[in-house]
């Protein structure tokens, strides 16, 4: 989880990400963690900076060989 993403506001003064749309996403990372441990995975959840987290993990793991991301599309008004 990026703290940007939960600070300010995004449009027009709504904020960015309100208690419900929070809610949504712990209660979608719980699901997944669930699912993909029923499958004999896990899911690695982290708060920070992605470029800071991301580095983070690779020098843990050692043997990182690729890492793919996608970037937020922002609108322009």
């Amino acid at each position: 989880f990026d703290p940007r993403h939960y600070l300010g506001t995004h449009c027009h003064g709504f904020p960015k990400t309100g208690p419900h749309r929070l809610r949504f996403l712990l209660e979608s990372v719980k699901d997944l963690r669930e699912t993909l441990k029923k499958k004999g995975s896990t899911l690695v959840v982290r708060k920070g900076k992605p470029e800071d987290v991301v580095r983070d993990l690779i020098t843990q793991l050692g043997s990182v060989s690729a890492v793919v991301f996608h970037e937020e599309v922002r609108e322009t008004l």
